[in-house]
């Protein structure tokens, strides 16, 4: 998803923000009395978009003869993992309820419908709408009925969902916003331990995001997750289990989730009646940090602390529950389990007790990558974090070295306090630990990906420079006919023309400039997709070609890119120009101020549509080029300020450390290729222009005033 698509969805979220609040202003209720029921409209929305994707799907199918047309049972929807919706709890059905109907009530019986047709929300589901007046529901329904989230996807309402959480957290609805993890840190966990069968175990679940990332992953190796899985969670708060039921149904997946305390309970049994404690596949999750009140008395003799005890302080409590947490997440695996978790960054190198328990882990040699993230990925926490992952199938070369990755320096502006990761990166990242694993061929594949998607890209650069372009000259045509017609109208001063026939003038200089350039940029384009149209077989060599050769043309895309928005500008220069020269009363029929102003207006989204079509390219090759320049053989090596493999003597060394940023050093300063020097001169020299010419007119319009007042 773009950076532009991610500002939208944060203007959506604030929106829908604002008008949900509503209902906790106008009720004068409570934010722990408000979340659930807006959690569950939320719910309702993406259980409908769900349900009518998949109800597409399987019409699609039936018309191509891959399915028989019979009558759907909830099976084909929970394949396609949504919810068979009863009627009356499809969102569209309770917009289309008579005026004056009690939606409150409709509400209920919506909540109450699905309950009944699916068992594991049974009593789940918020049903306290009757307390809201019937203008509050309305408006909540309505507010999240846009064409924008009609068709959202699941990702865009998982950000919405997540978003709210934040924001009840923050208002104190729930404990510190611990029921959630940033999507962005949950896949990377995924990529790094891919858990597709067995055992899944989440003893702080909060609202089970890593069963619903964990689905993700197995469906994209195109397989069941209901077949391949089964999902086991733990969470201490009655009301996020709740939220963490209704994630998982509205993504047609079922897990076992149960209230406990896990520094304390570990409530699971499996079916043949064995606690999960040494049989699962893979633990994740994302614990509270920094714990510091567990009762020492309580844990000592628990099974789950192999490694011991990692500090009591004279109160018999545990001074930090970090490392009960890392104790428990290991003692859960099975011979051959994988685990991967979120920690404050302070456990990786802490001291005393702490660094006892650490280096007991490490002489397993059962950690197997650590990865440092910055801070604000999270929305309720600025500070930063590290993911741990454990792996006790090891390959024996590897039994004693562990993956130091420093991604502090890797990372997606969101907005201006949320960071993430874009999926290239997310790839990129995961790409390291291939090689780790001597992965070598999935490495490659992921480069062979990004040139098959930079050749379609490529492909496409030429079409949207000439809707631009059909556009610009769209533009121009009434500004150059007005241009023709005020250099004949004597009544308008000389000094007034003099602006916009200059404009006009600057404008033509650029577009031949930009004709030279493009002309240059499509030759070497047909050349390339001619070569390299077809995707390179997957060698080292065929891969660094097609990069080499799309070098000069990503130079060249960089700099087009500068003229199309400088043409841009200068066609919104001399509109604004011609737009005051017409409201001379003799000029006015001469221009169409308003048709000039949409054909700007248009020309604007001609130009996004060409500069993204140009970065898209440009970015792709990038992420070749960022795998290729540091990994030029495809094959593991260390990599300053991003990683390296240390031995189980480099640790002891540090005394124990896991923190990645002690040994992978500092990364060379690296020249940002989206800043652009030249660019930012001419955009000050546009706007510079636009200013003084304000600044004149402000000024005379002062002087006017001062007259008008005698002084």
């Amino acid at each position: 998803m773009s950076a532009n698509a991610f500002q939208n969805i944060s203007k959506v979220e604030d929106s829908l923000w604002e008008a949900a609040d509503q209902l906790r202003a106008n009720s004068k209720l409570t934010s722990s009395e408000y979340c659930m029921p807006v959690l569950g409209v939320i719910f309702l929305r993406h259980a409908t978009n769900r349900y009518q994707a998949a109800l597409q799907a399987i019409q699609a199918d039936q018309a191509a003869g891959k399915m028989p047309k019979r009558p759907l049972v909830k099976g084909d929807f929970i394949k396609r993992r949504a919810l068979m919706l009863p009627e009356i709890a499809r969102y569209d059905h309770l917009l289309k309820l008579p005026s004056g109907a009690n939606l409150g009530a409709a509400l209920v019986d919506a909540m109450n419908a699905i309950e009944a047709d699916f068992e594991p929300l049974a009593n789940q589901l918020p049903k306290d709408y009757d307390r809201f007046e019937n203008k509050l529901l309305e408006d909540l329904l309505r507010n999240f009925d846009s064409a924008a989230l009609r068709n959202a996807s699941g990702d865009v309402f998982g950000r919405i969902y997540e978003y709210f959480l934040m924001k009840f957290a923050m208002q104190g609805a729930q404990d510190n916003g611990e029921f959630f993890t940033p999507p962005s840190l949950v896949q990377t966990i995924v990529n790094v331990i891919e858990p597709d069968h067995g055992v899944v175990f989440d003893p702080a679940c909060g609202s089970a995001g890593m069963f619903v990332q964990s689905s993700h992953f197995i469906e994209h190796e195109g397989l069941d997750t209901m077949q391949r899985v089964t999902f086991y969670g733990q969470e201490k708060t009655g009301t996020t289990i709740r939220l963490a039921k209704m994630n998982l149904a509205v993504h047609g997946l079922e897990g076992d989730i149960r209230e406990a305390n896990s520094f304390y309970d570990d409530v699971h049994r499996l079916q043949d009646g064995r606690a999960l404690w040494g049989a699962c596949d893979f633990v994740m999750a994302n614990p509270p940090f920094n714990v510091d009140m567990v009762d020492a008395e309580r844990v000592k003799d628990d099974r789950r602390l192999p490694f011991g005890l990692p500090g009591v302080n004279k109160d018999k409590r545990v001074s930090n529950g970090n490392y009960l947490w890392i104790s428990y997440f290991h003692s859960y695996l099975s011979a051959k389990g994988r685990a991967g978790f979120v920690m404050s960054s302070q456990a990786s190198s802490a001291g005393h007790g702490e660094k006892e328990v650490r280096r007991k882990l490490v002489e397993t040699g059962d950690v197997d990558v650590m990865i440092a993230i910055r801070s604000n990925f999270f929305y309720t926490r600025t500070v930063p974090c590290e993911l741990w992952h454990f792996d006790r199938s090891k390959s024996p070369e590897r039994k004693d070295r562990v993956l130091m990755l420093d991604a502090r320096n890797v990372y997606r502006k969101v907005t201006r306090k949320i960071y993430d990761f874009s999926p290239e990166q997310q790839a990129n990242l995961t790409a390291i630990v291939w090689l780790y694993r001597g992965q070598r061929e999935r490495f490659l594949g992921l480069v062979q990906d990004y040139c098959t998607r930079l050749a379609a890209e490529s492909a496409a650069i030429i079409p949207a420079l000439t809707s631009f372009e059909a556009q610009l000259t769209a533009s121009r045509g009434p500004l150059a006919e007005f241009a023709a017609s005020a250099a004949d109208l004597d009544v308008v001063p000389a000094e007034k023309r003099q602006p916009f026939a200059a404009a006009m003038a600057e404008w033509t200089d650029a577009a031949n400039a930009y004709l030279t350039d493009r002309a240059a940029l499509a030759g070497g384009l047909a050349a390339y997709l001619k070569k390299f149209a077809v995707s390179p077989a997957p060698t080292i060599d065929a891969q660094h070609a097609t990069r080499q050769a799309f070098d000069p043309l990503a130079a060249a895309e960089r700099g087009l890119i500068k003229q199309i928005d400088l043409l841009y500008k200068l066609a919104g220069r001399a509109a604004q120009l011609a737009q005051e020269l017409a409201s001379e009363e003799v000029a006015t029929e001469f221009f169409d101020r308003r048709a000039s102003g949409k054909l700007i207006k248009q020309l604007d989204e001609e130009r996004k549509a060409a500069v993204e079509q140009l970065k898209a390219a440009s970015y792709l090759h990038r992420q070749i080029a960022w795998l290729q320049d540091r990994f030029p053989m495809a094959e593991m090596q260390d990599v300053p300020g991003l990683c390296k493999v240390v031995s189980r003597a480099e640790i002891e060394a540090a005394d124990w450390s896991l923190t990645p940023g002690r040994y992978v050093g500092v990364a060379p300063a690296e020249v940002d290729e989206d800043f652009d020097f030249e660019q930012t001169l001419r955009d000050i020299h546009v706007e510079l222009a636009d200013l003084n010419r304000e600044a004149v007119e402000l000024a005379a319009r002062i002087q006017e005033n001062f007259e008008e007042l005698g002084i």
